[in-house]
C-alpha cells in the first residue's frame, strides 16, 4: 500500500465511505454481521486515512496530490445537487417547512446553472492534498470512524431504553458514512463547486440524523438546523459566483493565493464564506441549531460536535486565515467568535444536563478557534490547529461516554453522577481523562489557549484578551464542577452495572489512549504537524511556536501529574484512615445521609453544585447574546462586501 499514489487513496476515501453506507442500510438486523461490517469497514478506512496524512506530512511528491481531469465526477455531482435539492423539497413540503424549499433553490439553482452553461471557469484542480488537509483526514477518519464502530453497541441500547422511538439503526449508520464520505470529499476539494456540493451533503445528512427520533421535538430541530445552515449555503454560493463571475476563479487555492491589497475584491467573497462557516460551526447568533441537535442519538451528537460538521467551518477559516489579517472581514470574525466563546461559557455553568454542557462548550471552543481564524497571524493559526485537534479527540471521548453512562444509569444529568467513581468506574475513568484533556495543565486544549493568548497579545486585540481569560475562567468553573461530582464519595455509593458493549470500547480505549499520548507529544506535533500548516498557508518559513523553554515547563508540568499523587501514596503508607462524619448543620444521625433538624427530625441530605440559573441561565442569557451576535454579523456583511465593491 505504501507505493500507492495518494491521489488514488483519496479517490477511495471519498466513494467508499458511500459503499459502506449502501451495504450498512440494507443490513437491517443488529447482529454480529452488522458489526462486523461496520468495524471492518472502520479500520479500512482508518488505515486509509493515516496513510495519505503520513504521506502527505512527510512531503510526499506534489504531482501525487492534485487531481484535475474530472468530466465523470462533474457529471455526477451536478446529478448530486440536484438530488439534494429534490430531497429537501420533498421532506419541506412533508412537513409544511416551505421556507426551506425557498433557501435551498436560492443556493442550489445559480450554482448548477453556472455548471450547466459551461460560464464556470475550466482547466482547474479539483482534488488538492496538503497539510492542513492531512490533520482533517486524521480527525475524520480516525475519530469519525471510532464513532461509527462505538455507534454499533449503542444502537442497541438506545432502543432497548427508547421503545417509542422506531428501530432505523441501519439507516443511522448508512447517514454516519455519508457523513464520513462528504467530510472526505469537502476537505480533499480545491473546486469551489465540488466544496460546495459535499459542503450541502453535511447541511441535509445532519438533518436527517437530528430528526432520526421523528418526534415533533427532533422534527423541529432538525428543520431549524436545516434552514439554519441551508441560509450559510446560500452565502456560499453567493461567494463561489462571485470568484467566478468577478474573480475569474474557480478554485480555494487561487482565492487564497490572492493580494488583498492588490485585489480589494477578495474581501466580498471571503466575506460570504467567512459567513457560511460561522453557520456551520454554530457560532452565535446560529448556535441554536446545535443545542437543538442534542435531541438525536449520542453518536450523531459526537460525529457533528467533534469529528465534522462543525469542524467544517473552522477549516474553512483556517483556509481563510491569511486573507482576514488586519481588515474588516478578520476584525468581525475574532469578535464573533471571541464573544461566542465568552457568552457560551458562562450559559454552560447553568446547565446539568452532560449533553448540553458539552454542546455548549463545542460551541464555546470553537468561537476560539474561530477567533484565533480571524486574528490572521501564523501564531493565532497554531493555536487554532492545536485546538481543533485536541478538542476532536476530547469532545469525542466525552460525548460517548456520556451516552453510556445514560444507558448504564437511565439520566445524564450531572447531579446523578456523584459518586461515579464507584458507581461506573470505568466509565468514570474515561470521562476524567476527557475532562481533564479539555481545560487542564498540561493537556494540550490549556497549551493551545496559552498560545491563542499570546497572538492576541502581540495583535493588541484587547477585547479578545479580555473574552479568553474571563471565558477561560467560566470553563474552569463548569469542568470543575462536573469532575468534582464524579470524584466526590460522601457516602457509599452502589456500584451500577456496566452494560458498555465491546464494540463501544474498541471506540473509548484508543480515545482514551490518543488523549494521554498526545498529552506528551504535542512538541512533535507542532514540528512535524502543524509547522507544515503555517508554512503551506502563509507561503513562507515560519519559526517554531513552541519553543525549548515552553517545553521544558509543560514537561515539568506533566512530571508534577504523577509526582503528586504517587508522593501522597508513598507518605500516607503506615498511616492509619481515620474516618469522621461531617457536619450536616445539625446532629449527623451516623450514615452521612441524614442530620436531625431542630425539631429533632431526621431529614435527608441533599447535596447539590450551584448552576446560577438566575445569572447564567437560558431565559436570562440566551436571547440577548443571540442578538449581539446577529447585529455584529450584519455588520460584518455590510462593512465586507460595501467595502470590497
Amino acid at each position: 500500500m505504501y507505493n500507492l499514489p495518494i491521489i488514488n487513496v483519496v479517490e477511495f476515501l471519498i466513494v467508499f465511505p458511500f459503499i459502506m453506507a449502501v451495504i450498512v442500510g440494507f443490513m437491517k438486523k443488529a447482529n454480529h454481521a452488522r458489526s462486523a461490517v461496520v468495524i471492518g469497514g472502520g479500520f479500512i478506512i482508518m488505515a486509509a486515512s493515516i496513510y495519505v496524512a503520513v504521506k502527505t506530512l512527510c512531503g510526499a511528491d506534489q504531482g501525487e496530490r492534485f487531481l484535475t481531469e474530472t468530466k465523470g465526477a462533474d457529471i455526477l455531482i451536478m446529478a448530486g445537487e440536484a438530488f439534494l435539492l429534490c430531497l429537501v423539497i420533498f421532506l419541506s413540503i412533508k412537513y409544511k417547512k416551505y421556507y426551506c424549499i425557498l433557501l435551498s433553490a436560492a443556493g442550489t439553482l445559480p450554482i448548477l446553472w453556472m455548471d450547466l452553461s459551461g460560464n464556470g471557469v475550466e482547466g482547474q484542480m479539483h482534488i488538492r492534498v496538503d497539510a492542513l488537509a492531512a490533520i482533517m483526514y486524521l480527525i475524520v477518519g480516525v475519530v469519525g470512524t471510532l464513532i461509527c464502530m462505538y455507534a454499533c453497541g449503542y444502537m442497541k441500547d438506545y432502543h432497548h431504553h427508547h421503545t417509542d422511538v422506531q428501530n432505523r439503526s441501519s439507516y443511522f449508520l448508512a447517514m454516519l458514512f455519508v457523513f464520513l464520505g462528504a467530510m472526505f470529499g469537502l476537505i480533499s476539494s480545491d473546486n469551489l463547486s465540488w466544496i460546495f456540493f459535499f459542503w450541502e451533503i453535511t447541511s441535509v445528512v445532519s438533518f436527517l440524523l437530528i430528526g432520526y427520533t421523528r418526534t415533533q421535538e427532533a422534527v423541529n430541530n432538525s428543520f431549524r438546523a436545516l434552514w439554519m445552515n441551508l441560509l450559510g449555503d446560500v452565502a456560499f454560493a453567493g461567494g463561489i459566483l462571485f470568484c467566478t463571475f468577478a474573480l475569474q476563479i474557480s478554485n480555494l487555492s487561487q482565492l487564497t493565493a490572492l493580494d488583498q491589497n492588490a485585489v480589494p475584491m477578495v474581501l466580498a467573497p471571503v466575506t460570504l464564506f467567512a459567513f457560511a462557516a460561522l453557520v456551520k460551526s454554530a457560532q452565535m447568533p446560529f448556535s441554536r441549531w446545535l443545542l437543538g441537535a442534542m435531541v438525536a442519538p449520542t453518536p450523531s451528537s459526537a460525529l457533528l460536535d467533534s469529528a465534522t460538521m462543525v469542524k467544517v467551518g473552522v477549516y474553512m477559516l483556517l483556509r481563510l486565515s491569511p486573507l482576514m489579517a488586519g481588515n474588516i472581514t478578520g476584525i468581525m470574525v475574532t469578535v464573533v467568535g471571541g464573544f461566542t466563546f465568552f457568552a457560551t461559557s458562562l450559559l454552560a455553568i447553568s446547565q446539568s444536563d452532560g449533553k448540553k454542557v458539552l454542546a455548549y462548550s463545542t460551541i464555546s471552543n470553537l468561537g476560539l478557534i474561530t477567533a484565533c481564524a480571524g486574528v490572521g497571524q501564523p501564531e493565532a493559526v497554531w493555536a487554532g490547529t492545536m485546538l481543533m485537534l485536541f478538542h476532536a479527540v476530547s469532545k469525542s471521548l466525552l460525548f460517548q461516554t456520556v451516552g453510556d453512562i445514560e444507558n448504564c444509569m437511565g439520566s445524564r444529568d450531572i447531579e446523578d453522577m456523584h459518586g461515579l467513581i464507584i458507581k461506573l468506574p470505568r466509565l468514570a475513568f474515561v470521562m476524567i481523562i476527557g475532562i481533564c484533556g479539555m481545560f487542564m495543565a498540561p493537556f494540550g486544549m490549556l497549551v493551545a489557549k496559552w498560545a491563542a493568548l499570546r497572538s492576541f497579545v502581540d495583535t493588541d486585540s484587547v477585547w479578545l484578551v479580555l473574552f479568553l481569560v474571563y471565558g477561560s475562567g467560566s470553563t474552569l468553573f463548569y469542568w470543575a464542577k462536573w469532575l468534582g461530582k464524579i470524584c466526590t464519595v460522601i457516602h457509599r455509593s452502589e456500584a451500577i452495572k456496566d452494560i458498555t458493549h465491546k464494540s463501544e470500547y474498541i471506540s473509548i480505549v484508543p480515545l482514551t489512549t490518543m488523549i494521554v499520548v498526545m498529552c506528551f507529544a504535542f512538541p512533535w506535533m507542532s514540528d512535524h504537524m502543524i509547522q507544515p500548516v503555517l508554512e503551506e498557508t502563509f507561503s513562507s518559513s515560519i519559526p517554531n511556536v513552541i519553543g525549548g523553554s515552553d517545553v521544558l515547563v509543560m514537561l515539568i508540568m506533566l512530571a508534577m501529574l504523577f509526582i503528586v499523587p504517587i508522593g501522597s501514596r508513598v507518605l500516607a503508607i503506615g498511616k492509619k484512615n481515620k474516618m469522621t462524619m461531617g457536619y450536616i448543620a445539625g446532629v449527623n444521625t451516623g450514615d452521612d445521609r441524614h442530620f436531625t433538624d431542630s425539631f429533632g427530625q431526621p431529614k435527608a441530605v441533599y447535596m447539590a453544585n450551584w448552576y446560577m440559573e438566575d445569572y447564567f441561565g437560558e431565559k436570562k442569557l440566551l436571547w440577548p447574546v443571540i442578538w449581539v451576535a446577529a447585529v455584529i454579523v450584519v455588520i460584518m456583511l455590510i462593512l465586507g462586501i460595501g467595502g470590497a465593491l
